[in-house]
């Protein structure tokens, strides 16, 4: 095939793959009215994709030959498998430079133990775009039961945006939501071509009107030390200091953890919390 009829084909194949596609399939929220087309619509892939709607338009059109970091990010929207990724490549004239996909992250072992033997503190382990890889009895109290949402979908910047617990712990939301997403740009400048970042990016940019305006103002911050103040829903207000130790051993991997002034009343929350923690794991045992 000439050029020309490679973008053409590219642009068909991009269409039949997103007809494939439910909203549901990518995280976006299903209102179950009628569509007009099956599948995904231009735009959603778009933004999906964190691309402009006309630069997709165009590729489906046939009249634009993608770049490598689109071609990733396009792969992880549509839920190519390895065939199609191939296959795509191959008509955009890339296939040489087609990346490897990265396995996934698993929390180092050493950071494994030492979150277990920390027991009346707070922690959890974040990976490569601050996906929760691991954590303890007490950050899973603190915070959230990361054990119960699907491996995929633990990402500290997600939770923080699609889950309403989420919105009620920080009783300042605005200010940690956009501390994120500024530590999430931060990533981005890291991982240029990372297209799980990408896809990240563009769900919650079509997901949710704040992260897209805080996401477009271009604001960085590093994963550091601070102060938190959070609202429990078992132990009430907390105010406690965090802080961020990377791994030696894989330095995409971080541990982060929360502290109290001893003898203050967040000191003593967390004992509390710990101890309710402790009797919901023997409930828990006991009823197995």
């Amino acid at each position: 095939m000439t050029s020309s009829a490679h973008l053409k084909e590219l642009g068909e194949f991009l269409r039949a793959r997103r007809a494939e596609l439910s909203p549901r399939t990518v995280g976006l929220p299903d209102t179950g009215a009628p569509r007009r087309v099956p599948g995904l619509r231009r735009e959603e892939v778009a933004q999906l994709a964190a691309i402009s709607t006309d630069y997709y338009i165009r590729l489906e059109q046939g009249r634009m030959q993608p770049s490598a970091p689109v071609l990733q990010a396009l792969v992880s929207v549509l839920h190519l498998s390895d065939d199609q990724r191939d296959y795509l490549y191959e008509l955009a004239g890339k296939a040489a430079a087609r990346p490897r996909r990265r396995t996934g992250q698993k929390v180092q072992p050493q950071l494994r133990r030492l979150l277990d033997d920390l027991t009346v503190t707070p922690a959890i382990v974040l990976g490569r775009r601050m996906d929760v890889l691991a954590w303890n009895s007490l950050g899973a109290a603190l915070v959230t039961d990361f054990s119960r949402i699907a491996e995929k979908k633990r990402n500290y910047v997600r939770l923080l945006f699609a889950d309403p617990a989420m919105r009620r712990l920080y009783p300042d939301w605005e200010k940690v939501a956009r501390t994120c997403v500024a530590q999430l740009r931060m990533e981005a400048a890291r991982y240029p071509q990372d297209p799980q970042l990408a896809a990240l990016v563009g769900e919650l940019s079509v997901r949710d009107e704040d992260f897209r305006t805080w996401w477009a103002a271009h604001h960085v911050a590093a994963l550091n030390v601070g102060t938190k103040t959070l609202h429990h829903p078992v132990v009430g207000e907390l105010v406690l200091d965090w802080d961020t130790l990377t791994a030696s051993t894989d330095p995409d991997q971080q541990l982060i953890v929360w502290t109290a002034e001893p003898g203050t009343p967040s000191h003593d929350g967390l004992r509390l919390l710990a101890s309710w923690a402790a009797d919901r794991l023997e409930e828990t045992e006991g009823t197995r």
